[in-house]
């Protein structure tokens, strides 16, 4: 793969400034002993990765064999560059914003750079996110309703056990939940609050049926609609304090010797 090259990993390793979970645990959804483990990090990428003919946006590691599902115990990882990460942030993207939010025990790494970062938030967070979360919303719903192609599981053990795919109801509710907390707050609280998490754990064990799921989603949608519009959160985000962040941090970690050209070795992955 590659996202997944030995040069890569380097790159993220040398340079990453925060690093967390971010996945169903941290969302307080996991169940015991059949969750992987998720992170998501940040790195500044040398020089040559920015203004030189090199390219660096992420890396991507997975400590199960290529081409299979993950399993308990397993480790997804992906580390964005600063600039690719706070292009998707500015952009909304529900998966991207939680470094923001974690909670500091589910912190792997954390540089200076991190910390300020994750004190910017609000820089970061308008209304466009409301619409991305939306957007993840209505096309999970319309997929299953069946009114949208593409498909809507890869967990046939689910449907046999439950008539349907629990797991991607869930993560449909879950976003229409945090989207509107987001729109509502400004924040998203990880591990999810009560009563919404234990109602996401009876469904993703098989608790709700899929026509509750899908009601929900329907409710969860319109509230949704309607915040995007009447949020007191700004329409866009703080895009000219972005690029002076983004300026400001890579001269200050290329001037520190955070990162290095990586030259030869071999490092372990993640």
């Amino acid at each position: 793969m590659r996202h997944s090259t030995p040069e890569f990993a380097r790159i993220a390793k040398q340079g990453t400034v925060l690093r967390c979970q971010v996945g169903s645990t941290v969302h307080g959804l996991g169940i015991d002993g059949r969750t992987d483990r998720d992170e998501m990090g940040i790195c500044v990428e040398p020089p040559e990765y920015v203004i030189g003919l090199r390219a660096f946006e992420q890396y991507v590691h997975h400590s199960r064999p290529e081409h299979t599902r993950s399993g308990p115990g397993d480790l997804d990882l992906t580390v964005y560059s600063l600039r690719k990460w706070t292009r998707l942030a500015l952009d909304g993207n529900p998966t991207v914003l939680l470094p923001l939010f974690v909670p500091d025990h589910e912190i792997v790494t954390a540089t200076a750079i991190g910390h300020d970062l994750r004190g910017q938030r609000s820089r970061l967070i308008s209304r466009r996110a409301g619409h991305r979360f939306l957007g993840y919303l209505r096309a999970q719903r319309e997929r299953m309703e069946g009114v949208r192609g593409g498909g809507h599981t890869n967990r046939p053990e689910l449907v046999e056990r439950y008539g349907f795919d629990t797991k991607f109801a869930y993560h449909m509710v879950r976003l229409g939940v945090q989207g509107i907390e987001l729109m509502e707050t400004g924040a998203i609280t990880l591990p999810m609050p009560e009563p919404d998490r234990s109602w996401l754990l009876a469904l993703r064990r098989g608790g709700h049926t899929r026509e509750e799921a899908l009601r929900r989603a329907r409710d969860l949608e319109e509230r949704l609609v309607r915040l995007c519009a009447t949020s007191d959160l700004p329409e866009e985000p703080d895009t000219a304090w972005a690029d002076r962040f983004l300026v400001d941090t890579y001269r200050r970690a290329w001037s520190d010797g955070v990162t290095a050209t990586p030259r030869g070795g071999r490092d372990r992955a993640g």
